[in-house]
């Protein structure tokens, strides 16, 4: 409160010792020679500053709407083109240029002084200042606004507790992206599959996972999930717990034991996870295990979930640092 009010009394300040500057300006003849008014100028650069306007009225609606980054640069590209075009024909058309054949030597008060009464003459013969002014606010609003919109971008900003959403209930079936019912039979060794929650919205931070069929020999959960990998089939969060990227690649080696055992991998940073330890870290990155999703076989051989993961979905500070 403190900081606003100050602010206010030095906007107050300022205010009135401009209006006290004018008042002391010697009277006499203009600084600047007389300008004739150019009405249809001001009414080219007045259709330009709302034109910017629109233009940054388009990129929101094209980022609010997923566009092409080629139409949102287009867009954008076009805002600034304009209000370039705009500030070239006020800077040639409405203000008066004071031209010196030589260097101005360091200014005194009176000169300074008729300085300032240059910049207030110039602007004198403009016929349509409110118009201007109201153009030129709606183009910098607007622009505002679209340099701001990026930054929903980064995540949920009114409603966060979709981050910590699960989707996954207790019966829910695996689909894959084409809504097909994943069964048991479909899982095969050193084959990495996605799923999603039947029914549930895709997009869902917590719906996609990876399911992978490990050699129930090598299984090696933890006690409390000994019954989450019917036939060796586990299931985890597809999104990685170091930046949230997603895990796609499944690293199945050709010559054991010489080699890494299989272990799933975010393409991203390359932070690698055992899928028959729970999700464990093996390399990279990631602070913690990757969220297993319990599955169990239905009557009919499809998989279902048990109940929702063993912990939160994605990146979280706290889970770094424990």
């Amino acid at each position: 409160m403190k900081r606003v009010s100050g602010w206010l009394i030095a906007g107050l300040v300022l205010l009135l010792g401009r209006g006290q500057r004018r008042k002391q300006l010697p009277p006499g003849q203009p600084v600047v020679e007389g300008s004739s008014p150019a009405p249809g100028s001001e009414l080219v650069v007045a259709g330009l500053l709302l034109l910017a306007a629109a233009f940054a009225v388009v990129f929101i609606v094209l980022y609010a709407g997923r566009a092409d980054t080629q139409l949102l640069g287009l867009a954008l590209g076009l805002c600034f083109g304009t209000l370039a075009v705009a500030s070239v024909v006020t800077a040639f058309r409405l203000f008066s240029s004071e031209e010196a054949e030589e260097p101005y030597p360091e200014l005194h008060p009176t000169e300074a002084a008729e300085v300032e009464q240059i910049a207030i003459e110039s602007g004198q013969h403009l016929t349509r200042k409110k118009l201007l002014g109201l153009a030129a606010g709606a183009a910098g609003t607007a622009l505002g606004i679209a340099l701001l919109a990026p930054l929903a971008a980064l995540g949920p900003f009114f409603d966060t507790s979709r981050l910590r959403r699960d989707p996954w209930r207790r019966g829910s079936r695996l689909v894959d992206a084409d809504g097909r019912v994943l069964r048991a039979d479909d899982i095969e060794l050193n084959t990495l599959h996605t799923a999603f929650p039947e029914g549930a919205d895709p997009d869902e931070l917590g719906s996609p996972i990876v399911v992978v069929r490990v050699e129930p020999s090598r299984l090696d959960l933890p006690p409390d999930r000994r019954d989450w990998a019917p036939g060796g089939i586990v299931a985890y969060s597809k999104v990685c717990t170091h930046a949230a990227c997603a895990v796609a690649l499944y690293r199945t080696p050709h010559f054991e034991p010489s080699r890494p055992r299989p272990a799933l991998v975010c393409p991203c940073h390359y932070s690698t996870f055992d899928p028959a330890t729970g999700g464990a870290v093996l390399f990279g990155p990631a602070g913690r295990p990757l969220p297993q999703l319990p599955l169990a076989v239905g009557r009919r051989g499809e998989l279902i979930a048990r109940g929702g993961f063993s912990g939160p979905v994605g990146p979280s500070w706290s889970g770094v640092r424990e």
